[in-house]
């Protein structure tokens, strides 16, 4: 046995990992027979010419993974294992289609409306709110998360008094829930909701939401748009318990929903005991022409609308910080069947966020770049009309951060996504967001956002967009 190991004099590797690799591969081609009685560490040592550590670090290591078994006062032998199936010092090639590359778009212009723009983000002030965190509040930091299944309440006390002055919410901080990420947030909430309930979303829609749902083995339909919104007509035919809806800015077409038909939702809500509404206020920061619309939840008398928000457009995506405002017979619901849920959202970020917030760093943050947004849309809109005249119509673009354009062109939307990646030019269609039965137009119909393309590549962007729509 002594004769099969060999040391390498190459740096990089400890000699006991070098030990305990070899006597490893040894047992497992069956080198070595079940029961076998290894060399002891002093034999073994002085043979190889190392420390009796070595060999005793390699013996402990092989004896907790169950290679070898101790007998007291005989030494050490080795484990009876049945034989490896196949090679076990190999690794199979990666199939071709799970290959991932990151590579850097360079040159690239983006479109995308999933981005916000971290070139202005303060990360500074973000930092210095971090590191008050960090002096000030070591406890919560130390504290199994387990504890928090709604997130740290001091930071849900900050969104609570947040949400009140912004979007007119009504909540106490115990109705709200953090989760990193609105998809955890549905996944949760449809727990709460009675076995066998009927969702309905607006189409065109969030895919995200609708495939998660599709996944949950959920219910559910989608209902067309009127000029107001999700269609009351379309609701009451379809006989839905829960409304997914995006009000305050439609995702995709940026639909404002006016006060009538959110006073029709809500008189609909009231009329049977298990209806719902989901309200998705998912950029609601970001109103241009006029103040923010209160929000559904703050009309809210019969305890029927579940309040949903993020800090994803506002802060950055990567941030994971998003939240729901249960109603309370919900949140009991909640407590007594998810309580049990480790918070997803990460401690360190909830309260870099409180502090974010409480400074006047936050609202200092939106003033800020809902200046910057909205010069880049006014600069968009009007490129866009410089280039494309006639042949392009623009909906939605009164809030958030996108809007839809319709083009008048021969080209369908396949050829000129096709033109779109030549010209690396970032750009998605409103087929992603036809979630069953939607009817597209006759003319192709993109969703442009501007939250990641700066004022001076305005011109070159919508350049490449002409001759993506055009093919010249």
């Amino acid at each position: 046995m002594l004769s099969l190991i060999h040391l390498s004099n190459q740096k990089g590797d400890y000699i006991y990992r070098q030990i305990y690799k070899q006597i490893k591969i040894e047992i497992l081609l069956n080198h070595f027979l079940p029961n076998e009685k290894l060399p002891s560490k002093r034999e073994l040592a002085e043979s190889l010419h190392v420390s009796i550590n070595s060999v005793n670090g390699a013996y402990q290591q092989l004896l907790a993974e169950g290679y070898i078994y101790s007998v007291e006062r005989s030494g050490f032998f080795v484990e009876k294992l049945e034989k490896v199936p196949t090679s076990f010092s190999t690794l199979k090639s990666l199939n071709p289609n799970l290959a991932e590359r990151s590579e850097p778009k360079k040159d690239w212009i983006s479109f995308s409306h999933m981005s916000a723009d971290r070139s202005v983000f303060p990360f500074d002030s973000w930092l210095n709110c971090e590191h008050k965190a960090l002096k000030s509040k070591r406890t919560e930091l130390n504290d199994d998360s387990s504890r928090y299944p709604q997130g740290i309440y001091s930071v849900r006390c900050t969104i609570s008094r947040l949400l009140s002055i912004t979007r007119g919410v009504k909540c106490y901080p115990e109705q709200i829930v953090i989760g990193g990420g609105t998809q955890i947030l549905i996944q949760i909430l449809c727990h709460l909701f009675p076995e066998g309930s009927k969702y309905a979303m607006e189409e065109p829609g969030y895919s995200r939401i609708y495939q998660l749902l599709k996944l949950q083995h959920a219910d559910i339909t989608s209902i067309e748009l009127d000029h107001k919104g999700i269609a009351m007509s379309e609701i009451i035919k379809q006989d839905p318990n829960i409304l997914y809806i995006t009000p305050s800015h439609q995702f995709p077409t940026g639909i404002v929903m006016p006060i009538s038909r959110r006073i029709q939702l809500l008189n609909w809500s009231s009329q049977a005991k298990n209806r719902y509404i989901i309200e998705d206020d998912y950029d609601s920061e970001f109103k241009y022409q006029s103040d923010a619309i209160p929000s559904i939840q703050g009309l809210d008398t019969f305890d029927k609308v579940i309040y949903m928000g993020t800090f994803s457009k506002s802060l950055l995506p990567g941030l994971r910080i998003s939240y729901m405002v249960l109603p309370q017979h919900l949140l009991q619901s909640f407590r007594e069947s998810e309580g049990f849920l480790m918070q997803t959202c990460n401690v360190l970020a909830q309260l870099t966020l409180q502090e974010f917030i409480d400074s006047g760093e936050y609202q200092k943050h939106i003033k800020r770049m809902k200046q910057i947004y909205s010069e880049r849309q006014t600069r968009l809109i009007k490129e866009l009309d410089r280039r494309f005249g006639k042949n392009i119509a623009i909906h939605g673009a009164n809030a958030g951060l996108h809007f839809m354009c319709t083009f008048k062109t021969e080209r369908s939307i396949e050829d000129i996504l096709n033109q779109a990646e030549q010209e690396k030019l970032e750009l998605y269609s409103i087929k992603r967001c036809c979630l069953t039965h939607y009817r597209l137009s006759k003319n192709p119909v993109f969703i442009l956002g501007f939250a990641n393309l700066p004022l001076e590549r305005i011109e070159e962007g919508v350049d490449r967009l002409y001759r993506s729509v055009f093919g010249y």
